[in-house]
């Protein structure tokens, strides 16, 4: 997909949220008299969300306390303290009543009980699938989603004009191009770094877990020591062989080198797209090449607001969540201020009608699957970038490394 600067949405534009009308979805799904508000919903509530998020919010806070009477306070948090400071206090009822995270946190919420089911009703339909599967555990959907993540290719059109077949195609066109790497994946040197990568070992039928009837995780299914993986361990070494991979190109000296117009392929998220087209670079992002002779799929992470299992005022916060920070117009206000695919089927629908980063990075992320939230992907975490290091590097028998590796896993699930 193509990307002129020009059609790009300006990330961080705040100035449109304060024009906008925040309100409930619809009338069926919103209190219609005010009366009925005030004696249905009574309180306050605590709301946690980080700088950007909280800015967004004290609209739909002033809006939802006009019509319910409900106090709304926002507390803005830093985001990488949120998890821990949420799980410590909400258990000592010094925590807040709704809160912003990752749905990958989910594992770890559920399992200390500081997260209560969300009810989504007939709103449900309204959000895209991998939203609302990735918030769904065990059954239960915990949170309104509002963005979606995932990274996709970037080329330089400018050094190929034509999008790559697979892997071997996009090799083969780097090469040609002349330029000095054919292809940049931004890596660790001590863990590579198996969330860029994922997409490669799916392509060979490789999933971390596999999933239950309904489509979730199964944690008694570890799918990532197969044959399949046992043929990406080979290729990773192969492709470290060939330079292709390179544990010492980090991912600065990646962006940095892509930037320079030094590759004309480039696997990163949108947090470089938008960048690489400020750069002056001609753009387009295209789907991620299979090495294997299955779909290429990214992980996506989604993005959302969910319920303390100790909120003591759980009906009002409901409410909040699902008709004011799940309407149309808080979801693009959010989307506006994080530049992420909205959730919310409506809000995304017109962002990528207006921006080609979102159109280009939604197109990619159709094809894409939640990162798991079960608790037990830490143990994966744990030996999986290490032993692609290895791999690349060369140290040892693919086939034996990546059996170790997904024996060591399974002794630490067990």
């Amino acid at each position: 997909m193509k990307v002129h600067k020009k059609g790009i949405v300006a990330f961080g534009a705040f100035a449109v949220i304060s024009t906008l009308t925040l309100a409930g979805c619809s009338s069926s799904s919103t209190p219609t008299d005010d009366s009925d508000a005030a004696a249905e919903f009574s309180g306050e509530i605590t709301v946690w969300a980080d700088t950007n998020r909280a800015a967004v919010l004290e609209d739909a806070a002033k809006k939802f306390t006009a019509d319910t009477g409900v106090k709304v306070t926002i507390v803005e948090k830093q985001m990488d303290e949120v998890r821990t400071q949420f799980v410590q206090q909400v258990p000592t009822g010094k925590g807040p009543d709704v809160a912003v995270g990752a749905h990958d946190w989910l594992g770890e919420l559920v399992t200390n009980g500081v997260v209560a089911p969300v009810e989504l009703g007939d709103r449900a339909d309204e959000f895209q699938q991998i939203a609302l599967d990735a918030w769904n555990y065990e059954g239960q959907n915990y949170g309104i989603p509002y963005a979606i993540e995932n990274i996709a290719l970037l080329r330089n059109a400018d050094l190929v004009p034509e999008a790559a077949t697979d892997y071997a195609d996009m090799i083969a066109k780097g090469q040609a191009s002349g330029a000095e790497y054919p292809f940049l994946v931004g890596l660790d040197p001590e863990a590579s770094d198996p969330y860029h990568l994922y997409p490669f070992q799916t392509s060979f039928g490789a999933p971390v877990f596999g999933t239950s009837a309904d489509g979730s995780y199964d944690a008694t299914d570890l799918q990532i020591g197969n044959p399949g993986g046992e043929q990406f361990a080979a290729w990773l070494q192969e492709q470290g062989a060939a330079g292709v991979l390179n544990t010492n190109i980090t991912p600065d000296i990646a962006r940095e080198s892509f930037f320079a117009g030094k590759s004309p392929f480039y696997l990163t998220g949108p947090w470089n797209a938008t960048d690489a087209i400020d750069a002056g670079l001609n753009v387009e992002i295209d789907p991620i090449p299979a090495a294997g002779d299955q779909d290429a799929q990214p992980f996506a992470g989604v993005q959302g607001f969910f319920l303390s299992s100790e909120s003591e005022n759980r009906l009002a916060a409901n409410e909040f969540l699902l008709n004011y920070v799940g309407s149309e117009e808080v979801q693009t206000a959010l989307y506006e201020v994080g530049g992420r695919t909205p959730a919310l089927t409506a809000s995304y629908e017109a962002a990528i009608a207006a921006d080609p980063i979102t159109a280009g990075f939604g197109e990619v992320g159709a094809n894409a699957v939640p990162m798991p939230s079960i608790p037990q992907m830490g143990s994966v975490w744990e030996y999986w970038g290490v032993t692609e290091v290895a791999l690349i590097n060369g140290q040892g028998d693919p086939a034996e490394l990546w059996s170790k590796m997904a024996t060591d896993i399974q002794g630490a699930i067990d």
